[in-house]
């Protein structure tokens, strides 16, 4: 099992590439922090169901990223239950569609505080655990968007581009305590993030002209983060590692 004994803390899990990561991590063994932004009946379900399948402790912490005082209650939660923190996988994230004319300052603000602010904040209280453990594996999910920049996502696409240029950083001051920091950077993905945001003209326009003309499915975007959070990547650090099907 790749993640046993390590503890891990993920945010955004119950739905989309979060909930792949989680049940992926809880099948390899982690004691999982799984954090979202409303605990739910299903979700305590989904958490038993991997609990007694798998045999490992999840435990769900709720917080709301556009909200700071939450973050940081729900970062020193975390410490003072736990001597160590092994990883810490920040996926949760916002997206918004709009021409650069039409993108608010007020929606701009809002994209950088959860997909930048707030994950800053958040693994900022986290890390001291992993600095004073000297070991960890932190992993961002970013976006192919960072990258290229696409039509209609100026905040999105920066606030993702905020995060690798973050990664990377972190990678070069945290090494010396040899904690690895790398971002993930998805293409299209079957989740209902991309549904509801990516129109189906544009949807098919993409794939046709990706390598393996398909969209992909949330659990291959997951693989990537349980191996860049195990030791399988123990020299992998400061990377932003495209998963987009030969976008």
């Amino acid at each position: 099992m790749l993640l046993e004994n390590k503890i891990a803390v993920l945010t955004g899990c119950n739905k989309g590439i979060g909930k792949e990561i989680l049940k992926l991590f809880s099948e390899n063994k982690a004691k999982v922090y799984a954090c979202v932004r409303k605990i739910n009946d299903g979700f305590l379900q989904d958490i038993k169901t991997l609990e007694k399948n798998n045999q490992n402790k999840i435990i769900p912490i709720e917080f709301d990223l556009n909200n700071e005082i939450e973050v940081k209650n729900a970062a020193n939660q975390i410490i003072k239950s736990e001597k160590k923190i092994d990883i810490i996988v920040n996926n949760a994230g916002s997206i918004h569609t709009s021409i650069f004319q039409m993108t608010s300052s007020k929606v701009i603000r809002e994209i950088f505080e959860v997909n930048f602010f707030s994950q800053s904040i958040f693994t900022q209280s986290l890390i001291k655990l992993m600095i004073k453990n000297n070991k960890g594996s932190i992993v961002f999910i970013s976006s192919s968007s960072a990258i290229d920049g696409n039509e209609g996502r100026s905040a999105y696409s920066s606030s993702k581009a905020a995060i690798n240029t973050l990664a990377k950083t972190l990678s070069q001051e945290l090494g010396k305590f040899n904690i690895r920091v790398n971002a993930i950077a998805p293409g299209l993905t079957d989740t209902d993030m991309m549904k509801k945001n990516t129109p189906d003209n544009i949807l098919n326009e993409v794939v046709s002209s990706l390598s393996l003309k398909r969209v992909a499915k949330p659990v291959e975007i997951a693989n990537v983060a349980l191996l860049l959070s195990s030791d399988l990547m123990s020299y992998v650090t400061g990377q932003v590692i495209r998963v987009d099907g030969g976008m």
